[in-house]
């Protein structure tokens, strides 16, 4: 199984398809982690929210995989936005998951009550600039959060990790991403189950039609879509299953019928508003 990847717009590469640990119990996190890196996965998303750093990193080393074989995502949390809290962030996330550099480091959210933002993303500048962070990117972020720390720094994000799903696809955030060479990274591919998208027609005739899963149909789409995704479970069987989505291809009018189940209005969103996290 080859996982297909994408190059960033600092030109290095990203895997496509990661495991996300979001809600992964802290004792937890090393099995399911290690379940995943078994199965194949290289790529691994966490965030110092989590709370589960230490259980990546104690995978990562028990694994055996050489580091250039394996692409570490994590996040720094709103409370660190200020002052040099970025930088201890940046080097307790490092000693907590064993690493002298993670791949790619992100904003967690804006939270612009806090108007702090733009200190934060020109501390990641700086951390990267030093070593510690390959790439760097946000989350959650708006089209005006976007278009004021690339207007007060001059640098692009490499990636913006939002909620994305078939009933909320951000159009907006992911027309701006393609006209600026951003990457979308889907957060909650699934709709986190919190509404029947496996039982929606279009998902259901596409996997009877394709001999795959729900499930794997919906993230096939976010491939298909240029979406890097990282879908989350701590069942080994479902780890496996959700990896298992690069030997079929959903062919035009099943990726319109998924495009469709954006209502458009806004409605179809499981998360927190952005205008809300601060």
């Amino acid at each position: 199984m080859t996982i297909p990847t994408l190059e960033l717009n600092d030109g290095h590469r990203i895997p496509q398809l990661g495991f996300g640990v979001f809600k992964v119990p802290a004792d937890e996190a090393q099995s399911a982690v290690a379940s995943a890196l078994e199965a194949g996965y290289r790529h691994i998303d966490t965030a110092a929210i989590y709370g589960n750093e230490e259980g990546v990193g104690a995978a990562i080393a028990a694994s055996g995989i050489p580091r250039d074989e394996l692409y570490i995502t994590t996040k720094l949390w709103n409370d660190r936005h200020d002052g040099d809290e970025a930088d201890a962030a940046i080097a307790e996330s490092l000693e907590k998951l064993g690493l002298d550099r993670v791949d790619l480091y992100l904003v967690h959210w804006p939270t612009p009550a806090q108007d702090n933002y733009v200190h934060a993303w020109e501390k990641l500048i700086g951390i990267r600039e030093r070593g510690l962070a390959t790439s760097i990117g946000v989350s959650n972020f708006l089209v005006p959060h976007l278009d004021r720390i690339v207007a007060e720094t001059g640098v692009t994000p490499a990636v913006n990790q939002i909620e994305l799903h078939p009933a909320y696809q951000q159009r907006d955030i992911t027309a701006w991403a393609a006209d600026h060479g951003v990457h979308i990274e889907a957060w909650g591919p699934l709709g986190q189950g919190k509404y029947d998208l496996f039982s929606i027609p279009a998902v259901a005739d596409a996997a009877a039609a394709t001999g795959k899963s729900p499930a794997q149909v919906v993230l096939r789409w976010h491939l298909q879509k240029g979406n890097i995704v990282f879908p989350k479970s701590v069942r080994p069987e479902r780890i496996r299953e959700n990896l298992d989505v690069t030997d079929f291809t959903l062919d035009d009018a099943q990726m319109a019928a998924i495009d469709a189940l954006d209502p458009l209005d806004g409605s179809g969103r499981v998360g927190a508003h952005p205008d809300d996290v601060n």
